[in-house]
């Protein structure tokens, strides 16, 4: 490991990695050493994730809706890169707007992913991280998870959820020497964005109220980065102007 290769020789996996904060946390990953396997559901994305990435990056089609895709996740990474140092929890869903116009498929679709998948692959990895004493797993929860959003009520719960999973674990598994962390952006520049009610999102752009990708990416490896002995719980980012 050098200063400027900080990952090196570690693996790291990441879901929803085709494009958005999982592409910008791939991107950064990589600079820093690591190897990375790419998880999406997005054949074609993901192929393009991986032209752009390099050699170092390696695809991994799964869709995580899919229960026996998704309880296939760890055995599919080790049989990809050997082994799983860290796992980035990024896959999610977006419903927002009125509680009243919103499916119920949706909103089981949307529960599923951003629940239920990341408890279920934190436990797989899990399974790998204990028996070798290390590891780091990061989760994408949301500033939702901290403020009641009224315009988004059942993605808001979804990471509330999450963030007290993600809290209740990590004092689980510190013991084992692995860290578990949340980072909680406000607005991020992504395909999800685009379910956002259109004022809102008017509003946002306007106003400069948007955070890019790639400075979510640089948080994720700043927490990887710290110390062993440092454990970063959860980084609430938000524009500036979002407060306004």
């Amino acid at each position: 490991m050098s200063p400027a290769h900080p990952l090196s020789g570690q693996v790291a996996a990441v879901t929803g990695a085709a494009s958005g904060i999982g592409f910008a946390s791939a991107l950064a990953l990589l600079a820093a050493g690591a190897q990375v396997v790419l998880i999406d559901r997005d054949a074609k994305a993901l192929a393009r994730a991986r032209e752009k990435l390099g050699p170092a990056a390696l695809p991994l089609v799964l869709d995580l809706l899919d229960p026996a895709q998704c309880a296939s996740l760890p055995e599919r990474i080790l049989g990809l890169a050997g082994q799983i140092d860290i796992f980035h929890a990024n896959a999610g869903l977006y419903v927002g707007g009125d509680l009243m116009d919103a499916s119920d498929e949706a909103i089981d679709r949307m529960l599923q992913l951003n629940v239920n998948v990341v408890m279920k692959n934190v436990r797989g990895v899990l399974a790998h991280m204990i028996p070798r004493g290390r590891g780091d797993i990061i989760v994408t929860s949301s500033l939702a998870a901290h403020f009641p959003t009224p315009w988004e009520p059942v993605y808001a719960s979804s990471k509330w959820a999450i963030d007290c999973f993600v809290q209740t674990v990590r004092r689980q598994v510190f013991k084992h020497g692995i860290r578990v962390g949340a980072i909680s952006p406000g607005p991020v520049i992504t395909s999800l964005l685009a379910d956002w009610p259109a004022e809102k999102l008017a509003e946002a752009k306007a106003s400069g109220s948007l955070i890019d990708a790639a400075e979510v990416a640089e948080v994720v490896l700043f927490m990887l980065t710290r110390p062993r002995g440092m454990t970063i719980r959860d980084v609430v980012m938000m524009p500036t102007n979002f407060d306004l």
